[in-house]
């Protein structure tokens, strides 16, 4: 017969970790290909359909502000509930 597997808490936490990780790393991927998408759209490249939505480059460098401290903040986060995760 087979044996009976209990999951640990630590297994558990891992598995929450891992995700929640993931997820921040997801949200950072998506702020990012709109901070180059506004760029391009800035620099007056056309890529919708309706050539609606040039930006100027003061709203763009906020953007890029924006986009590098909410990176920053995820970063930290990621490290500490990886550490978390990372308990026995």
């Amino acid at each position: 017969m087979a044996e009976e597997r209990r999951i640990s808490a630590g297994e558990i936490r891992r598995t929450i970790a891992t995700s929640l990780g993931a997820a921040f790393g997801f949200v950072i991927g998506l702020l990012w290909s709109n901070v180059v998408l506004f760029g391009i759209s800035t620099a007056g490249i056309n890529l919708s359909p309706t050539g609606a939505g040039v930006g100027n480059w003061g709203n763009w460098a906020y953007f890029v502000v924006t986009a590098v401290v909410i990176t920053l903040v995820m970063v930290v986060l990621i490290v500490v509930v990886g550490r978390w995760g990372g308990k026995d």
